[in-house]
C-alpha cells in the first residue's frame, strides 16, 4: 500500500451499498478507512482483504456517545480523520398518515440525527488541524419530495439544511462539506434494510401509481459511483452539492421551476404581508 499521500476516511454504513463501494475504492487506492456498521461481522470481508489499512468498528449512529467513541478510536489508530462519509441510513415507506410514531422517530434518529452526531464528533479535531471534508449522503429525495416517502424525504431535507448551515460555519477553518445526492441506484435502502408502514386502503391508488412509475426503471449498480466520489474528495474546491447520475437534474429543475412559479404567482399576496 502506498501511504505517502494516504488519507483516512471514516465511513458509516460501510457493510453494504454506497458505504461498502466507497470504502473499497478508498482502500484500493491506498487510503485508510475507519469502517463502521451496526454488525461488525459484516465488515470481515473488507478486513480480510485490506488488513491493517481498515479499522472495522461496531456503531449504531443513533447512539451519540458511541459515535464520539468510534471517532476517537479511529483518530487514535490512524492519527486523525480527513474525510467523513455519513452514509448510514435506510428508507421508510408509507404515506404520512400511515407512519407510526416509533417509525417516524427511528427514521429521523438514523438518517438525520445519526449524521449530526458523527459530524459533531469529528469537528473539534478538524477545526484544530485546519482541514477536513465531510460528505453527507442525501438523495434526490433531499431536493424533491415523493409520495409514500414523506418521512424519508423529511430526514434528507433536514440533513441538507443543517449541512448547508454547517458549510458556512466551518469554511473559515478549512473544512469542506459536500452533500451527495444519488439517484435510484441498486443499493439496499429500499430492500431488506427498509421499513414499510402498515398500508391504509385510502392510499392504495397512490401506492400503485408510485410503484408503476418505478416499474420500468432498472437501477444501476452503486459501483459506478466510486470514481466520482474519489474525485470530489480529491477536489481542491469541491461543490456543496453533487448529484450522482443523470436521473436527478431534470427532477430538480422541475421542482425548483414549480416553486418559483408558485412564489411568483402569489407574489402580490406575499408582498401585502409587508403591511
Amino acid at each position: 500500500m502506498n501511504t505517502e499521500h494516504a488519507i483516512t476516511w471514516f465511513v458509516t454504513g460501510a457493510s453494504r451499498g454506497f458505504g461498502n463501494v466507497w470504502t473499497r475504492a478508498a482502500l484500493r487506492r491506498g487510503d485508510r478507512v475507519v469502517a463502521t456498521a451496526r454488525d461488525v461481522a459484516a465488515l470481515k470481508p473488507l478486513a480480510d482483504e485490506f488488513g491493517d489499512a481498515i479499522l472495522p468498528l461496531t456503531l449504531d449512529v443513533t447512539d451519540r456517545e458511541a459515535a464520539f467513541a468510534a471517532v476517537d478510536r479511529g483518530a487514535e489508530r490512524f492519527g486523525g480523520i480527513d474525510v467523513v462519509v455519513n452514509n448510514a441510513g435506510y428508507g421508510l415507506f408509507g404515506a404520512v398518515e400511515e407512519v407510526t410514531e416509533a417509525q417516524a422517530r427511528a427514521q429521523l434518529e438514523t438518517n438525520l440525527l445519526g449524521a449530526l452526531w458523527v459530524t459533531q464528533a469529528v469537528l473539534p479535531a478538524m477545526r484544530e488541524r485546519g482541514r477536513g471534508h465531510i460528505l453527507q449522503v442525501s438523495s434526490i429525495g433531499g431536493v424533491a419530495a415523493f409520495p409514500m416517502l414523506g418521512l424519508y424525504n423529511a430526514s434528507k431535507w433536514g440533513l441538507e439544511a443543517f449541512s448547508e448551515s454547517l458549510a458556512q460555519e466551518v469554511a473559515p477553518y478549512g473544512i469542506k462539506v459536500t452533500i451527495i445526492e444519488p439517484g435510484p441506484y441498486g443499493t439496499d435502502w429500499s430492500g431488506s434494510s427498509s421499513v414499510h408502514a402498515e398500508p391504509h386502503p385510502a392510499y392504495e391508488h397512490v401506492r400503485e401509481a408510485r410503484q408503476a412509475a418505478a416499474a420500468g426503471r432498472e437501477p444501476i449498480g452503486p459501483e459506478v459511483t466510486a470514481e466520482a466520489v474519489l474525485s470530489v474528495v480529491d477536489a481542491e474546491r469541491p461543490p456543496l452539492r453533487l448529484f450522482l447520475g443523470s436521473y436527478c437534474l431534470p427532477i430538480a429543475e422541475r421542482a425548483y421551476a414549480g416553486r418559483l412559479d408558485t412564489w411568483r404567482e402569489w407574489r402580490a399576496l406575499s408582498e401585502s404581508a409587508d403591511g
